[in-house]
């Protein structure tokens, strides 16, 4: 069963080149980044070698796998377990034995599964099926394209936080400000991406939203 300490903050590599992404992880490790996210577009332009190489530059880190899964769960997650992650994302919209095979396969790695619920219709339900089917994190997520019109619906956290008793993550536009007030609403993991990684100081950017997710448990 996965543990951690609470906060979390994860910082999503979005990148497509991987020398710019390992500059950046660099910079956030500064910081006190808790977890690193090889994030989708990582992946689809760098595959698995973006795994390789996180995993070898930065040996004390967890490293997510953003693969979005959506097929042929259990060959997706022992690609990405075996280059060294230590947790992968499947999507809540795939199929539940999708879902389970990548469960199982996280559970023979001693990884763990990331559930993102970007797009379902029916997030809160769908959010207590994939706990009962073993995912131990589950993800609110608002795409980059969706935040072009809407905002990260904070007060909807509350909503699925007291319907499981596994790690709520968010993600979506979020930032020093809006980062607080998810943890206040339940959330356990925070993902922040272009704040941090597109900031003109990533190690300060890091810094200011680690502290203020901190300091939100105290408020």
């Amino acid at each position: 069963m996965l543990k951690i300490k609470k906060p979390i903050l994860q910082v999503a590599l979005d990148f497509i080149d991987i020398e710019e992404a390992l500059r950046v992880a660099q910079e956030v490790a500064r910081g006190g980044v808790d977890w690193l996210e090889c994030g989708t577009p990582l992946i689809k332009a760098e595959g698995m070698r973006a795994i390789r190489l996180l995993r070898e530059k930065f040996p004390n880190i967890p490293i997510v796998a953003d693969l979005k899964t959506m097929d042929v769960g259990a060959l997706e997650a022992k690609l990405a377990f075996s280059a060294g992650a230590n947790i992968i994302t499947v999507l809540a919209l795939a199929d539940d034995k999708t879902i389970i095979d990548a469960v199982n396969v996280a559970r023979s790695f001693g990884g763990y599964v990331m559930a993102d619920l970007m797009n379902h219709p029916q997030p809160v339900s769908r959010a207590k099926e994939l706990e009962k089917m073993g995912v131990d994190i589950v993800l609110m997520h608002i795409g980059i394209d969706q935040q072009a019109s809407s905002k990260f619906p904070l007060d909807q956290i509350p909503l699925i936080r007291k319907e499981i008793k596994s790690y709520l993550a968010v993600a979506g536009g979020l930032n020093d400000k809006t980062a607080p007030i998810a943890i206040k609403h339940g959330a356990d993991i925070i993902i922040v991406g272009r704040y941090i990684t597109r900031a003109d100081n990533p190690t300060e950017a890091t810094k200011k939203v680690k502290e203020a997710i901190t300091k939100s448990l105290f408020t």
